[in-house]
């Protein structure tokens, strides 16, 4: 049990800017874990596995991308008690992101928006740092993901490259990694999402995984993560695609451009990616349509508008196998985490 009531901590770090307390949080987290300090969040794990692309989930409550794009604080995230940790978005070479400001709150919405545009140290940065997490390496349950992306820089034509090139970097270190294709914060990104630009992407991406697999004798499950503003067709393609291509899961969903929630509310016009509450509802739309697709057998993981434990086990109603947490930790803190695990666990009782 965390020694640390969130509910302390939160009037502080929402009094300053959304992102310097982003970056507080992050470096104490990093700087924390692995020392007694680590008691201030810590949560024990809830057991409740579930297997998936032939991973053990030990329980069905993840950590989203885009929180540790670094990849500094895994072991830190992990003792919240989270199922699984999933970090990144990385790109090959580093990058600043777009200019400040750049992350804003919503707290009437329980929301945030954000565009920071895959700010981050680089690829060879990134696998340091995963190399540093101690988790794993003690045998503490805990699954692994590596979140991948490309630069702003790269032409989206080119942008195959650049997977290619995080694939490769990533693969040895992670137990699956996930190929985002969703962010609305690089430009042209989401066109990726399209029929022919996909097909070609993710028939890359297969063929060098195979190659990888041979080389390093063991192979690595591939999660695609789309984005909720799909309609009905749109789904049934990418559904369509994923199995085409091997692909062994997808996760639903990442944020959204709609306003249509949080209108008239002071930072709603702010261009980027809206978080939080107000996505749960087309998430776990695109989350049945995919379900309705690709069957009761394929993996999907379930990420928008979790803000409460009630939240997590709509996800899994909606056709999720697991779910992830991102603004929900930001707004309620890592007792949500046990708070929702529990709640799925609850379900099959």
């Amino acid at each position: 049990m965390s020694l640390l009531p969130y509910s302390l901590a939160r009037p502080i770090l929402f009094n300053m800017d959304p992102e310097k307390a982003h970056d507080l949080t992050m470096d104490m987290l990093s700087k924390g874990q692995r020392t007694p300090l680590q008691w201030a969040w810590c949560h024990q794990t809830v057991s409740d596995p579930i297997e998936l692309a032939g991973l053990r989930f030990p329980n069905r409550v993840g950590m989203a991308a885009g929180l540790d794009k670094n990849a500094r604080a895994i072991d830190a995230l992990a003792a919240m008690g989270f199922g699984f940790v999933e970090v990144g978005t990385v790109t090959p070479k580093p990058q600043p992101g777009n200019p400040k400001p750049r992350m804003f709150r919503l707290p009437a919405a329980n929301a945030l928006i954000n565009r920071l545009g895959f700010n981050n140290e680089g690829l060879d940065a990134f696998i340091r740092n995963v190399q540093l997490s101690q988790v794993r390496a003690q045998g503490k349950p805990m699954l692994l993901g590596l979140n991948i992306g490309k630069n702003a820089a790269t032409p989206i034509e080119e942008a195959t490259s650049d997977y290619l090139i995080c694939l490769e970097g990533v693969y040895p270190h992670a137990d699956y990694v996930t190929v985002n294709i969703s962010s609305p914060n690089t430009k042209n990104l989401r066109a990726l999402q399209s029929d022919e630009a996909l097909d070609a992407l993710l028939a890359a991406i297969a063929e060098h995984r195979e190659q990888l697999s041979t080389t390093h004798q063991r192979r690595v499950p591939i999660f695609v993560k789309i984005a909720p503003d799909l309609d009905e067709a749109q789904v049934r393609l990418i559904a369509a695609t994923l199995t085409r291509h091997g692909m062994d899961g997808v996760i639903a969903t990442n944020t959204t451009i709609s306003r249509e929630a949080v209108q008239g509310m002071p930072h709603a016009e702010e261009t980027g990616g809206l978080s939080g509450a107000p996505v749960l509802a087309a998430s776990n739309r695109v989350i049945t349509q995919l379900r309705a697709e690709l069957g009761s057998a394929y993996p999907i993981i379930g990420v928008g508008g979790v803000m409460s434990a009630q939240d997590a086990v709509s996800k899994i109603r909606a056709g999720a196998n697991v779910v992830q947490i991102y603004t929900g930790l930001i707004y309620q803190g890592p007792e949500l985490v046990s708070n929702a695990a529990k709640a799925i666990k609850a379900m099959k009782a």
